[in-house]
C-alpha cells in the first residue's frame, strides 16, 4: 500500500472495543466514531449530574486502543463497589469528567485523555453533546432512553435523536470522508450503531464516502432489538433509517452456535442470527461467510483478531 490505510469504525457499547483491540495490531489508521446515546449506569449518573456527553463508551474505547503498562489500564478500567456515593462508578468515567470541567469540553478532554493513554487512533465522539434516543414503537407508544428501549418488551419501527440542534463534529466528517474503509458493527444495531448514524450529517456522510463500507452482523440476536431479526433484516433496519442503500459488504459468521451455548440464551430470549445468504445478495452486498466465533465466560463474542485480520484483508484491496 502506497499510504497508511484510513478506517473508521463506528458503533459503541461492548462490540466496538473488542473489535478495536484486534484492529490496532494492524499498520491503519484508526477512527472510532462512538455514540453519545448512553443514559445507564455510572454514565447516566455523570451525564445528569455534570451536564456532560456520557463518558462510559467512550472510555471503553480508550481502553481498548491505549497502549500503556497493564496496571495503567486496569486502574483506568476500575470500577468502585462501595455503599456510598462512588458505588459503580470507574475511574476513568470520573477522570474524564475531570477533564471535562478543567477544559471545558468534553473533545478536547477526550484528546488529553488520549494523550495520557498513549492511543493508537482517534476517538471520536458521534456528537459534543448529550443526545436522547428515543425509540417508536410498532403500536406507536414512544420509549424514551437508551437503556429503556430494549426493556420495553415491543417491536421496534423506528429510532431518532433528541434535540434538534445536535451537530457531528467537522473531525468527525472528515475521518469519514477521508477514510478507505467504513466498518459499522459489532453492536446493538438500535442502541449503538444507529444512534451514531442518527446524528445530523453523519449518516448522509457514510453514504456519500468514497470508502467501501462493511457490516458486521451480530452473531445472537438481541431481545428488544432484534428478537428473530435475520441478517438482512438488520441491513433493512440500517437502510431504513439512512434512506439510502449504503453497504458494501456484510461479514457473517457461519460456525454453527453448540446447542449447549444456544441453551444459555434461551432465558434472555437469544437465538443465533439466521444468515440468508441469497436475500442478502439480492439486495446487492457481497457476503462474508467466515467462522468468527469465540467465547467468553461461556457468552458468544466475535473473534476479535479473526475479523481484524478480515477487514485488513478487505482494506488492503480497496486501497491497492
Amino acid at each position: 500500500m502506497t499510504h497508511t490505510p484510513k478506517v473508521v469504525v463506528i458503533g459503541g457499547g461492548t462490540g466496538l472495543p473488542v473489535l478495536l483491540r484486534g484492529l490496532k495490531r494492524h499498520p491503519i489508521d484508526i477512527s472510532a466514531i462512538v455514540t453519545v446515546a448512553d443514559d445507564g449506569g455510572s454514565s447516566g449518573r455523570l451525564r445528569d449530574s455534570l451536564d456532560i456527553p456520557p463518558p462510559g463508551d467512550i472510555r471503553n474505547v480508550l481502553a481498548a486502543l491505549s497502549e500503556v503498562e497493564p496496571l495503567v489500564e486496569q486502574m483506568f478500567q476500575h470500577r468502585f463497589e462501595t455503599t456510598n456515593e462512588l458505588s459503580g462508578h470507574a475511574l476513568g468515567n470520573l477522570i474524564i469528567a475531570a477533564l471535562a470541567s478543567i477544559t471545558g469540553d468534553f473533545v478536547h478532554a477526550i484528546q488529553e485523555m488520549s494523550r495520557v493513554l498513549n492511543v493508537k487512533g482517534k476517538v471520536l465522539p458521534s456528537a459534543n453533546q448529550s443526545v436522547i434516543l428515543k425509540a417508536e414503537m410498532e403500536d406507536g407508544t414512544i420509549v424514551t432512553g437508551e437503556s429503556a428501549i430494549p426493556k420495553a418488551g415491543k417491536k421496534i419501527k423506528r429510532v431518532f435523536l433528541k434535540p434538534d440542534s445536535i451537530k457531528a463534529l467537522g473531525e468527525t466528517l472528515r475521518a469519514i470522508k477521508e477514510a478507505d474503509l467504513i466498518v459499522m458493527g459489532p453492536g446493538s444495531l438500535y442502541t449503538s450503531i444507529l444512534p451514531n448514524l442518527l446524528v445530523p450529517g453523519i449518516g448522509e456522510a457514510v453514504c456519500k464516502a468514497e470508502a467501501k463500507k462493511m457490516y458486521i452482523c451480530n452473531i445472537m440476536t438481541q431481545a428488544g432489538e432484534t428478537l428473530d431479526y435475520s441478517a438482512s433484516d438488520h441491513v433493512k433496519a440500517l437502510y431504513d433509517h439512512l434512506e439510502t442503500p449504503s453497504i458494501d459488504y456484510i461479514l457473517v459468521n457461519k460456525k454453527q452456535v453448540p446447542k449447549e451455548v444456544q441453551e444459555r440464551y434461551i432465558e434472555e430470549q437469544a437465538s443465533p442470527v439466521h444468515f440468508d445468504v441469497d436475500k442478502l445478495k439480492s439486495m446487492g452486498l457481497e457476503v462474508i461467510a467466515e467462522e468468527i466465533l469465540s467465547y467468553d465466560n461461556h457468552l458468544v463474542r466475535h473473534n476479535t483478531e479473526k475479523v481484524a485480520d478480515i477487514i485488513y484483508s478487505y482494506l488492503k484491496d480497496s486501497t491497492n
